[in-house]
């Protein structure tokens, strides 16, 4: 089934999107992963390409709408488009000592803070959906995963950094708009929310539970998902999670 697809894996220089983007490569996909920074992308990539994968890299930073543009374009005139979009790249940006929640309470955190989360784990996503669905639909099938966090559920909603939890339920809300906007337009493009769980990453820190490629095997399941499978979920391990 992914035989030629074309995947675009944002955060892909290192940790979960490295993962995920050699995993879908290992399934057929040509994959283009996107970074900011040149230098640990193309390594990411040579890395990747060394093991006989079909792999470019694209610099790119996603919270600007001319590079998200330029993708789009990229996409169009190397291959025609693309398939599967991969909303991995995200920042933590407020302290997040987890033994001291306090150091993120909402009543502490610096606004701008919480701003420029937002910018990156929400707005960005958004523009890259508006700019890559219309590639989807012409080759009239697509997947997009957006990468979530259980602290973005607000049926759990604990304290304390305001930032990346709103930024993550507001990625999971335009996860359910997108996904109906699709389905009432009978587009064959599936859209869902992933929390890969707590994973042993830059962000994660040494002390999470999961490696990324566990974590990265999540984001896999619903970026390859039958035509008859679920759209505008969220989900861990291939299983529904609450809002």
């Amino acid at each position: 089934m992914l035989a030629q697809k074309i995947a675009v894996v944002t955060g892909a220089a290192r940790g979960l999107g490295l993962a995920v983007a050699g995993l879908l490569a290992e399934q057929g996909c040509r994959v283009v992963l996107v970074g900011r920074r040149e230098g640990p992308l193309q390594a990411a990539c040579a890395e990747l390409a060394g093991r006989g994968l079909a792999v470019a890299a694209l610099v790119a930073d996603v919270t600007r709408g001319e590079d998200v543009a330029r993708l789009a374009a990229f996409l169009e005139r190397e291959y025609g488009g693309v398939d599967i979009l991969v909303n991995n790249a995200g920042v933590f940006l407020e302290p997040h000592d987890f033994a001291d929640p306090a150091s993120g309470s909402l009543l502490r955190v610096d606004p701008a803070l919480v701003a420029a989360t937002l910018e990156a784990n929400t707005l960005a996503p958004l523009r890259l959906m508006q700019a890559l669905v219309p590639l989807m639909r012409r080759r009239g099938w697509g997947r997009i995963v957006n990468v979530s966090s259980g602290m973005g559920q607000l049926s759990t909603m604990g304290g304390a950094w305001p930032g990346y939890r709103a930024s993550k339920t507001a990625l999971n809300a335009l996860t359910r708009i997108l996904a109906a906007e699709l389905a009432a337009e009978g587009a064959a493009i599936k859209v869902n929310a992933v929390c890969p769980g707590w994973c042993r990453t830059e962000m994660g820190g040494s002390d999470a539970q999961r490696s990324a490629e566990e974590g990265a095997r999540s984001i896999l399941w619903a970026a390859t998902l039958p035509d008859d499978g679920p759209s505008g979920g969220f989900f861990r391990d291939g299983q529904p999670l609450d809002w």
